[in-house]
């Protein structure tokens, strides 16, 4: 990149047009980005609806149901104790845990909880941030024996605590052998506990001190205070689960359970019970790009963005079969070879998203990073986000 086209404001008119049409098409009720280069803010928009019925439109300050953008901030919290030698990547999860040692391992084939092994080595935290520890989740893969048996113990049950949880995963056994293999998974509710421990603080509480205020963050938070709830966004489901490009949303505003993220439960969930605004969420994702105001030490970032998967190995979601060119860092998806459907100069990209349509990326070679954020069930993976991040990339490139 030359002086002059670092020092052009890119343009992001495509952007914006693809993603009114999407809008109009109702595949998504509305969408907010902002996109970064460097540690600096290139572009911050809105386009649609914070709510169709009332056609409110979409603003800055709306507040989303992030789900699984939560766990950056749970992977965040364990690598500030990670560096303050608190814990260990390869420490057991037993020394923190102990619940948790001595797993049994359900057998190839198995057909009951019953038919299980030993398990060949102990589950690790490096394990827990990869999904590579052999817990499950009970959501991705109906019809198996772990499914059934995640959902009779209510492994995600709102109304206990997280305590309640790792109880019942200590009566449940592992999908594979810890390290040998890949499944999205309850591990960073688990890790979210683990910071309990450690810290002797609520997972809350912890966010708060060293996460949420250190970046000035004050719209996210485990459910939306009431005076506050007239600024959180509709919820939508898509006319058909199979077609994510059928036109038609409709109102959902109980899922995934009534008053979801509208009042404190006791399940503080690590793995997807934060709510946030885009701004919120761009304070974390740049803090978390290289530079002097970074909330983590340089090797820390460099490490989180690294696959730790074996050669070879990608991610792979039950009901969407393997994700080609995608391992897995501490935390989220690595990009070690584009698709088709990828920015072609995304490898390296560290990413990962909510079962809404949040998203939010890091892309180190690209010098780009940014938030997306949609509302609408299972909008993760939805093809609104695939042409946004090709566009948004040329944009900044160009």
């Amino acid at each position: 990149m030359d002086a002059r086209t670092a020092n052009k404001a890119p343009d992001f008119s495509a952007v914006r047009t693809a993603m009114q049409r999407y809008v109009d098409q109702e595949i998504v009720p509305g969408v907010s980005w902002a996109v970064l280069r460097g540690r600096e803010v290139v572009d911050q928009q809105c386009v649609g609806f914070a709510d169709r019925e009332a056609k409110t439109a979409l603003r800055p300050d709306h507040v989303f149901r992030a789900f699984s953008n939560t766990k950056i901030f749970v992977t965040s919290a364990i690598m500030l104790l990670v560096e303050e030698g608190r814990i260990g990547l390869d420490d057991t999860i037993e020394k923190f845990l102990p619940q948790l040692g001595n797993r049994k391992v359900l057998k190839l084939g198995a057909s009951s909880l019953a038919d299980v092994e030993p398990a060949k080595s102990p589950i690790t935290i490096r394990q827990l941030l990869t999904h590579t520890s052999g817990l499950s989740y009970g959501i991705f893969d109906p019809g198996t024996v772990l499914f059934k048996g995640y959902n009779d113990a209510r492994v995600l049950n709102p109304l206990t605590p997280l305590t309640d949880m790792i109880d019942k995963l200590a009566d449940l056994p592992l999908s594979y052998h810890p390290g040998t293999s890949w499944e999205y998974s309850v591990a960073t509710d688990v890790l979210g506990r683990v910071v309990e421990v450690v810290s002797g603080k609520s997972l809350d509480a912890f966010f708060k001190a060293r996460i949420f205020d250190p970046l000035g963050m004050t719209d996210t938070g485990f459910s939306v205070p009431e005076a506050q709830q007239g600024r959180l966004v509709a919820h939508y489901t898509g006319a058909d689960v199979l077609d994510p490009t059928k036109p038609g949303l409709t109102r959902a505003d109980n899922l995934p359970y009534p008053q979801a993220y509208r009042r404190p439960f006791p399940r503080l969930s690590g793995g997807g019970g934060l709510v946030s605004t885009l701004p919120d969420m761009l304070a974390l994702v740049r803090a978390l790009v290289l530079g002097p105001e970074a909330l983590l030490k340089p090797e820390t970032l460099r490490q989180m963005m690294t696959n730790q998967l074996p050669e070879g190995q990608v991610i792979r979601f039950a009901n969407l079969g393997p994700m080609p060119g995608k391992g897995f860092g501490l935390g989220g998806a690595v990009t070690f070879a584009p698709t088709q459907f990828d920015p072609p100069n995304s490898p390296g990209e560290f990413q990962w998203g909510g079962l809404a349509g949040t998203h939010w990326w890091i892309c180190p070679e690209a010098n780009t990073a940014g938030v997306l954020m949609a509302q609408r069930h299972l909008g993760f993976w939805n093809p609104f986000f695939f042409e946004f991040k090709r566009l948004a990339y040329q944009a900044v490139g160009g």
